[in-house]
This record gives structure tokens, sequence and C-alpha cells, in this order.
């Protein structure tokens, strides 16, 4: 096959791989029980995959409506009026997605100009800068200072300038685990308030918030909801990512924005899921069961590595252990990730690789959704370090 050999400029040069592809890989070509993507590998509710059955043989295989079956979008403008008091208009002010990253991508697109300056918060998801500077964007990058991964509001204080546009936040956070407070809320509230900045906020662990703690969504708070897009993830809430469904919530005038991009980029989403998916959630009781079936997880992954030799980090919500090594080895995080992957079949996540300059304070990142025999297996193999 001819191969292309004219020069041109890449829009991202400095984007390869992402480490949870890397990892994947190397789990898979060494038989290592994957702890690094997140992902569920248990199957999605059987009354879930019923009603897809059914949504297919009823016909419902053609477009979907640009801006998502009306059911569906009743059922989540439902969802957050109960859960959060927030009240969304279902033909204007929700969209359904392919996914949560293009939901992110899409509102980046959408409001984010060339010159633009964008807050993000490291350890950060590694697609919103390259989201930011294909618009031309410039991030911004606040830290959650390690170990604790907390905000600091005085440095973002700091940060904003007349240029900023957009402040991108993340509760519950991937990676570390950590969930931000009433009080953290009110701070941004605080930041922003008498500024045009919008907030985009990546809600897609909403229901797994451990502890009695309650998630501190910005559809909470009138003053920030009404400058804030909200993504949330049907993949993470019913073990479907392979479906790549989501949506995407905001007030009409920025709703308008995202849906001029997500018309052209995607138009419209798998109409067979969000049929089922609105069937589904008229199911009362979901959201309890997955977050204590999540926090049980977590409880029995963190018990049995509290007798070892890794250091567990605090863990309040999120499928997701970042644990210390040093008691075991010295190794940066990626030469660690990849040895304990080879040696002892079990693949992670390096927390480095969530850090704009690849900060590394020996902290590595497991993925706990997995089945109790996998977790058991897996588990067997960490303490014996």
């Amino acid at each position: 096959m001819p191969r292309y050999t004219r020069p041109f400029a890449s829009r991202l040069p400095q984007v390869g791989t992402t480490i949870f592809s890397v990892m994947s890989a190397l789990a898979q070509q060494h038989g290592a029980i994957n702890l690094s993507q997140g992902f569920p590998d248990f199957d999605a509710p059987a009354d879930l995959l019923a009603l897809l059955d059914e949504a297919t043989r009823a016909g419902h295989n053609q477009y979907a409506p640009m801006t998502g079956v009306p059911a569906l979008r009743e059922a989540i403008t439902a969802k957050v009026q109960a859960l959060y008091g927030a009240a969304y208009d279902v033909a204007s002010e929700v969209t359904v997605t392919a996914g949560a990253t293009q939901a992110l991508f899409t509102a980046i697109a959408a409001l984010v100009h060339p010159g633009d300056e964008v807050i993000v918060f490291a350890p950060v998801y590694d697609s919103y800068a390259p989201s930011v500077e294909l618009q031309g964007g410039k991030v911004v990058y606040a830290t959650l200072a390690y170990p604790d991964y907390r905000p600091d509001w005085a440095q973002v204080k700091a940060l904003i300038t007349p240029r900023t546009r957009m402040i991108i936040i993340n509760t519950p956070h991937n990676p570390t685990g950590t969930v931000w407070t009433a009080d953290d809320m009110a701070a941004l509230q605080a930041l922003v308030q008498d500024t045009d900045i919008v907030i985009l906020s990546d809600e897609v662990y909403e229901h797994m918030v451990f502890d009695q703690a309650r998630h501190e969504s910005v559809m909470r708070y009138p003053a920030l909801a009404e400058r804030s897009l909200v993504v949330s993830s049907f993949g993470k809430t019913y073990h479907i990512t392979g479906w790549k469904v989501a949506y995407c919530l905001g007030p009409q005038e920025l709703m308008a924005e995202f849906r001029k991009v997500h018309q052209f980029n995607v138009f419209t989403v798998h109409a067979p899921s969000q049929h089922a998916l609105a069937a589904f959630m008229r199911k009362p009781g979901w959201y309890a069961q997955l977050k204590a079936l999540y926090q049980g997880k977590r409880d029995i992954f963190r018990q049995a590595l509290s007798g070892s030799r890794f250091e567990l980090l605090p863990c309040e919500g999120t499928y997701f252990q970042c644990v210390g090594y040093s008691a075991i080895s010295d190794e940066g995080d990626r030469a660690f990730v990849e040895r304990l992957t080879r040696e002892h079949g079990v693949a992670a996540i390096p927390v480095s690789a969530f850090y704009p300059k690849g900060d590394d304070h020996g902290v590595i990142r497991f993925c706990f959704a997995k089945s109790a025999a996998t977790l058991e297996q897996a588990l067997e193999r960490l303490i014996k370090l």
C-alpha cells in the first residue's frame, strides 16, 4: 500500500496512544488481570439487555432525533429533578450524546475560541487538554495537590484572567477517587460570579459516592447551573461502556451552541439503545444498588490491601483506588506498572500519565469495577508483593 510522504504539521504533536490503550494491550500480551482501564468485566442488567432486544425488534433501528429520543430526554430530566432539584426543559436543555468523551469535546468545541484560556485540575482526565488545544485554546493547570488531591481555591483565583473562558471540573474525580464538597462548590461559585466564565462539569461517576456522602452536582446550585454544561454517562451507570451513550444538560443558551456542533460531529446516537435506556430508567432503586455495589467492591479491595505494602490513598467515590508503592519499589510509576503487569500479572495505570509534565509521586491507579472472582485473583497476587 502506498504511503503518504508529504510533510504536514500535526494538530496534536505531543499526543500518542493513550496510557489506557497501552496498558490494556500490555495486559493482554502477558495474560495479566486488567485493573487498568476503567470498565466492568461483568455484564449489564439482564432486564436492560432484554429491553435492547425488544427495541430492535420493535423497529427502532433508524435515525433517532438529533437531540435524542424524547422518552429518554424526559427520563433524564425527571432523574435530575428528583436527585438534585434541578429543572431542565426536555426540548431545549438536554442532548443525548455518543458517550461522555464526545459530549466533553462538543462542549469545548462549541464554547472555546482561539486564544481562550481553560482551567483544568491536574491530575486530569486525558481528553480535556487535547480538546481545548484543537480549538486553539490555552490549557491552564490548577493542581490537586498530592496526597489529598483537594482543590486550592486561592491558586485557582490567581489563575483566572480576562481570557478565562471555561473551568472544567470533575467530581467524583478520575483518577484520584476524591469527591468535592459543598464548600468546594461554594468557593467555585464565588470565583465565577460576575464573570463570563462557563463551567463544564464532568459528573460521569455521580452515582459512585461512598460513606453516606452526597454528590455535589453543580445542578444543586442555581448560580452554577445557569452557567454550566453537565455531562454524565449511561456507560458508567449501567455497566455498558461499549454502548457509548451519555448526555449533556445545560441552560438553553449554552445548549443551543452545543447542538450546533453536535449535529455535525455525531448528529444522532444509536436509537435502540436510547429506547432501552428510557424504559429501564423507569425502574426504581437502581442508583442505590449501584452505590452499594461499588462501595462493597471498594471495601473488599481496601481491606485486602490494608495489610500489604501498598499505601492506600482515600477513595471517596468512582471505581478507582489509588495506592502508593514506595515500600515495594523506588521505580518510576510507569516502569513499576509495566513490571507489575509482566512479572506479577496485574495491570494498573501510572498516575503520572494524568499530569501535563508527568509528575511522578509514586502513585498508581487500580480499577475495582470487576467481578468478585477477578478481584480475588488480582488481590491474591498484589498482597504478595
